[in-house]
């Protein structure tokens, strides 16, 4: 795999982020593309091995489109700065929490979990959270899993939600908005050679949360 030319295509576009840089440089997209989906094939190999519901998922399922939706945003560049895939047993936009990969210089992260679940489903979640606390403690406070994903959720209420106990002791892991978690990583673990290894060891350490919440989510799909 030739992980370098990604961050200098991803680089390139960042600075020349039009239609006609593009157009007259596609064929080092093409280029990317292809060494991020070879990335990807690598790491859903690696993930198998400890997840079999990942066996079997095609590198095409989990990819998205370098083109920008900018009907509704104010920033009008065509193009996305970042290559990203989604590995998940469901597909892509499926509730279920699958494996995230990231790359954007300067941004790159592996993560997981679940975004923008229905009210439903959110409040199912957080019922488990709350009747197996001590299960739910015992995967996100073990420090294997807490080296990599200090924190669950990026958005929170300020309050218990409703139908919750505001005293509950652990009230915080009922005030996400969202049940994700992630971790952060210079560009230079994707440039080493053994990337593809240590993805799949903060990957396998992430799978006993994504167990807990697709016990719960994968009723409502």
């Amino acid at each position: 795999m030739n992980i370098p030319v990604i961050f200098q295509f991803l680089k390139e576009v960042s600075a020349n982020n039009n239609r006609e840089w593009f157009n007259a440089h596609k064929d080092l997209y093409e280029e990317a593309r292809g060494e991020f989906e070879n990335l990807l094939s690598a790491i859903i190999t690696r993930i198998s091995l400890f997840d079999e519901s990942i066996r079997g998922v095609q590198v095409k399922d989990c990819t998205y489109r370098i083109y920008r939706d900018t009907r509704f945003s104010q920033d009008k560049t065509p193009y996305k700065t970042h290559l990203g895939g989604y590995i998940n047993a469901r597909g892509k936009k499926s509730d279920h929490c699958g494996y995230y990969v990231h790359i954007e210089p300067g941004n790159c992260l592996l993560a997981g979990g679940s975004y923008c679940l229905p009210p439903k489903t959110l409040k199912a979640v957080r019922q488990a959270v709350y009747d197996n606390i001590d299960e739910f403690r015992g995967i996100v406070e073990n420090p294997d899993f807490k080296q990599y994903f200090p924190v669950i959720g990026e958005d929170f209420l300020k309050t218990a939600p409703k139908g919750f106990p505001k005293d509950f002791e652990y009230v915080q892991y009922l005030k996400c908005k969202e049940y994700t978690c992630y971790c952060n990583q210079p560009d230079s673990f994707f440039l080493a050679p053994d990337c593809v290894d240590r993805t799949a060891e903060i990957f396998k350490q992430m799978k006993p949360f994504a167990d807990f919440l697709n016990y719960t989510i994968d009723d409502f799909e």
